[in-house]
Order: C-alpha cells, then sequence, then structure tokens
C-alpha cells in the first residue's frame, strides 16, 4: 500500500484547455479539506528547460526558490496553494534523456541495451515519486504536458499505466481534460471528439477514472450518460468545466461539480471535512466587487503574447483586489516609440517589465523617463530598474552614453555591467543568477516601509548587475541604492528620493505572489497608483 497518493491530469483533443488551472483547483480543494498536496508538471519538450526558450513559444518562464527555470504552470500551483515548488515539480525529456544518457556513459546499466522501455520509462517513475518518497505530501498531483496521442507524451503515458498497475487499487487515478465543442449551425455540443480522445487514451492502456470537460454552453444528464456509456466512466464522474469570468473561480465550479469528492473516493481517502475556502472566497469576493478601475501600463516587448508575463499580470489582479480597485492593463510595446507619449498621459502607474537584449530598450528608458519626470508611479523590475539606472544616469547625471554592456559591450560609462562570475560563460541555460536571494534593506527607506521590515528573500533570473562604481553618482544626485545582498555587496533595489512612488527593483517579486498573500511592492504599487488617479 502506497502512503501517497498519485493524480494524474492527462488532456485531450486541443491544447491550452487549462490542465495547469483544473490540477490548481483540485489541489486546492483537497488542500482545502486539510490534505497535504503539491503538483508537478511533465513536459514532452527536449529542452531540458523553458530558460532559454523566446516567450513567443512558450509563454513566461517561472522561476522556483531553488533556482529552476520552470513552465508557467508551476506560477498557478503556487498562486493558488501559497506552497513554493521546486526542481522536482518540473521534469521535461531533455532532463529524463540527459539523466539517462549520463548514466549510460557512466556504466550504471552494465552493458545493457538502453531503450525508452524500460530506461527512459523508469526515469518518467522516479522523477514522479520523487515528491511522495518523504510523506510530506499525501496527495501528488502530476500535470502531463501535451494532448494524448502526441507521439512526444508517449513514454509519459507508459510511465503512467506502469506506475498505475505497481501502485496498486485506489492508489493513483487519471484525470482526462477534453474538449465538447458547440457547433452553432446544429445549435448543439459534441461529444466525439472526447469519445475519441478517450480511446486513444485507453490504446495506450490507460482507462480514465474521470472526465473534465471544457464546455462553453452547460452539459446536460443526457451529454454525461452518453459520455459516461461510451468513455467507460460513471455518469458522476463526468466533470464539467465551463468557461469561468475568472481562473479563481474554478475551485469553487469544481467544488459544484464534486471532483474533489469524486477523487477522494475513487483513492479512497476520507471525505468527512467541507473544504474550508474562506480566505479563497474573500480575496474572489473582494475581486469581484471593486469600486474603482486604474490603468497601469505595462512596457515590455512581448505584449503580442499575455502569458510572457503571467505573473505580473496576476500579480496585479491579487494587489488590485485587496485594494478595492479592477487593474485594467495598458499595454505598451517598448519597440514602438513614437505612440508611447500619447498613451503615457492616461496612465495611473507605469510599470517597466523584465526582458534580455537590446531590443525595445529606448522605448523603456522613454517610459521610465516620463514616470519620472510626470511623478506617476513607477515599479521597475529586473531589466526595468536597469533602465532606470540609464535613464537617470543619462539624463540627470549628464552622461549621455550612460548604457548596459548587455547592449553595448563599448560604452564609456557601462552603469550596468555584467557579473564577474558570468564573463566566462559559454553555456546559456541555468546560469543565470536564479532563484531566493536575501537583500538587506535600509531601514528609512521606501522599501522597508513597503515590506514592513528590512531583511527580505526575493527570486531572481539575470545576468547584469548595476555598476557599483556608479551607486555614489547617483545617490548624491537622489536616486537612492536602498537594498544591497549582504554577501555580494550588490544592489538590489533603487528608488527616488523627490517622487511619490518610484521604486525599481533587480529581482521578480510577481514569482512570490499568491492569492493568499499578495506581494507587498504590489500593494504598494497599486495603492499609490490609486492615490494618484483620485489626486488628478
Amino acid at each position: 500500500m502506497a502512503d501517497t497518493k498519485y493524480i494524474f491530469v492527462t488532456g485531450g483533443v486541443s491544447s491550452s484547455l487549462g490542465k495547469g488551472i483544473i490540477a490548481a483547483s483540485l489541489a486546492k480543494l483537497l488542500q482545502a479539506r486539510g490534505y497535504k498536496v503539491t503538483i508537478q508538471k511533465l513536459d514532452p519538450y527536449i529542452n531540458i528547460d523553458p530558460g532559454t526558450l523566446n516567450p513567443y513559444e512558450h509563454g513566461e518562464c517561472f522561476v522556483t526558490e531553488d533556482g529552476a527555470e520552470t513552465d508557467l504552470d508551476l506560477g498557478h500551483y503556487e498562486r493558488f496553494l501559497n506552497v513554493n515548488t521546486s526542481q522536482a515539480n518540473n521534469v521535461t525529456t531533455g532532463k529524463i534523456y540527459q539523466s539517462v544518457i549520463d548514466k549510460e556513459r557512466r556504466g550504471d546499466f552494465l552493458g545493457k541495451t538502453v531503450q525508452v522501455i524500460p530506461h527512459i520509462t523508469n526515469e518518467i517513475k522516479e522523477r514522479i515519486q520523487i515528491l511522495g518518497q518523504d510523506n510530506t505530501y499525501d496527495i501528488v498531483i502530476t500535470e502531463i504536458g501535451g494532448t494524448v496521442g502526441d507521439i512526444e507524451s508517449l513514454p509519459y503515458i507508459e510511465a503512467v499505466r506502469q506506475l498505475k498497475w505497481e501502485l496498486g487499487e485506489h492508489n493513483a487515478l487519471v484525470i482526462h481534460l477534453t474538449l465538447i465543442p458547440y457547433l452553432s449551425a446544429a445549435k448543439e455540443l459534441k461529444t466525439k471528439p472526447t469519445q475519441h480522445s478517450v480511446k486513444t487514451l485507453m490504446e495506450s492502456g490507460i482507462s480514465p477514472e474521470i472526465l473534465v470537460c471544457r464546455t462553453e454552453h452547460q452539459i446536460n444528464d443526457d451529454i454525461r450518460n452518453k459520455l459516461a456509456l461510451f468513455c467507460n466512466v460513471k455518469k458522476e464522474a463526468v466533470i464539467q468545466s465551463i468557461d469561468a469570468e475568472s481562473i479563481y473561480d474554478v475551485p469553487n465550479l469544481m467544488a459544484e461539480e464534486g471532483l474533489d469528492t469524486i477523487a477522494l473516493k475513487k483513492l479512497n481517502l476520507k471525505d468527512d471535512v467541507v473544504p474550508n475556502l474562506e480566505k479563497w472566497n474573500f480575496f474572489v469576493n473582494k475581486l469581484k466587487n471593486a469600486t474603482e478601475e486604474l490603468s497601469i501600463g505595462l512596457v515590455g516587448k512581448y505584449v503580442d503574447l499575455q502569458d510572457s508575463y503571467k505573473s505580473i499580470l496576476e500579480s496585479f489582479i491579487h494587489a488590485g483586489a485587496y485594494n478595492d480597485v479592477k487593474v485594467n492593463v495598458v499595454w505598451i510595446n517598448s519597440e514602438e516609440e513614437d505612440h508611447n507619449e500619447t498613451i503615457f498621459h492616461k496612465l495611473d502607474g507605469l510599470l517597466v517589465a523584465p526582458g534580455f537584449g537590446e531590443r525595445g530598450v529606448e522605448g523603456k528608458i522613454a517610459a521610465v523617463e516620463y514616470a519620472r519626470t510626470h511623478k506617476v508611479p513607477f515599479l521597475g523590475i529586473c531589466l526595468g530598474l536597469q533602465m532606470a539606472v540609464i535613464e537617470f544616469s543619462r539624463n540627470v547625471l549628464k552622461l549621455a552614453e550612460a548604457d548596459s554592456e548587455e547592449m553595448n559591450a563599448g560604452t564609456p560609462h557601462p552603469v550596468i555591467g555584467l557579473m564577474e562570475d558570468q564573463k566566462d560563460l559559454k553555456q546559456m541555460g541555468g546560469t543565470m543568477r536564479l532563484g531566493a536571494w536575501d537583500c538587506e534593506l535600509q531601514s528609512n527607506s521606501k522599501l522597508a516601509e513597503i515590506y514592513g521590515k528590512t531583511k527580505i528573500s526575493e527570486r531572481h533570473r539575470h545576468r547584469y548587475e548595476v555598476n557599483n562604481n556608479y551607486v555614489a553618482d547617483l545617490e548624491k544626485h537622489g536616486m537612492l541604492c536602498t537594498g544591497r545582498n549582504p554577501q555580494t555587496g550588490l544592489v538590489e533595489t533603487i528608488e527616488l528620493e523627490n517622487h511619490p512612488w518610484f521604486v525599481g527593483v533587480q529581482f521578480h517579486p510577481e514569482y512570490k505572489s499568491t492569492v493568499a498573500t499578495p506581494h507587498p511592492l504590489f500593494l504598494g504599487f497599486i495603492e499609490a497608483s490609486k492615490k494618484f488617479y483620485q489626486n488628478r
């Protein structure tokens, strides 16, 4: 008998149906009943991690406390559960094959022919069970990326088949998320795509215990009975997942459908505690009943794909709800400088987003200048802080050619420079300053006031830093470097003396904002933007 129970979430018919949100919602309901739950993501691509992927390819790269560059779904997991994830929570085909090949080169397989079965599938099974080995969690939910039938997903599906058999009855179950499309010409929902998807899954030896059906229209009893009959599931295990106003509505919708109840029944676990969603619903109610609306400009170069800034957008939602405002994000492409000036004057706050490379830099610097000179609340994150330092150096310190070595290696005034331990690196993946680093804030600073303390820890993802040779001059003219890493002495935060709210941070606060604990920087930024709006 296994001590830890396992739930696998697969997807069919189409990608982007929301496996991550369903997994996180189920986890939230189980957690609200008192179970200890974590979620992991298995990604079938051959990249080691999404760290070197263009955001247009994969959306945001989410960073964990221990420095793993991971899939953005891990951000959903943390925001819903308010529990940190780690390296073990995201596994890719690249990691699996790298590990197996390394073992083969060391001779670990004693001359055996290395094959997908058993060696690749054994590696996958080991990675799935890592989180359950020390009994920290009662339930591990594993989301399998991609769509059933994809060639690259087959080893994962086979590993799940084997693991279900090995773990035994009531210790593992499969939830299959699928699509019930609505044909407007026929004015009816169609179940055939789901039937084919389940058939494909069954051809791999897995019969799902629960179907979660994404739909734009209510599913009636006739459809539930039909799906139950043709997909070998109980009628009560056909769960409707109708389009929701917000992802934060989904846990309640899944509770109404009984997803957690049927999962506990299948796993032979106690179902005698009503989920305690009091804090969750307090947030949802505030979100739905905001009394004012703010326009916040988000300046970046990946604005055509909003998932590139997913954690920032969710942080706005968290902070907005607790400030009783709805945040309307105004997308500003930093590569299109001409129209930005006409947009800026309509905004209640400006955020300059993270990024890499020289594209769109001048647009970001122009946004910083507007926020500084027009006293608009400003938050610069990672590259956003660096752009603030460059703008200030050019326009206040009068160093016209001030720049970052990332954008201009030959600049005479490298106010942003490459860290010493980065200069000789040849590999790009996983080599930045990553994960949680300490920061000590000056006791009389705005940042210390925002956090309510002077010792903080935040997550990083960058190579370049503020050049300490220019700090004295910056501070002399009013840009205060109020936060530093105690081990390296590197600048972590900046703020302006003569500005109502102008803050730049080298780290990524958006990674740590959750429903239960909105990040203080976003709370402060939205509060300042609300005041700016009210005082217009």
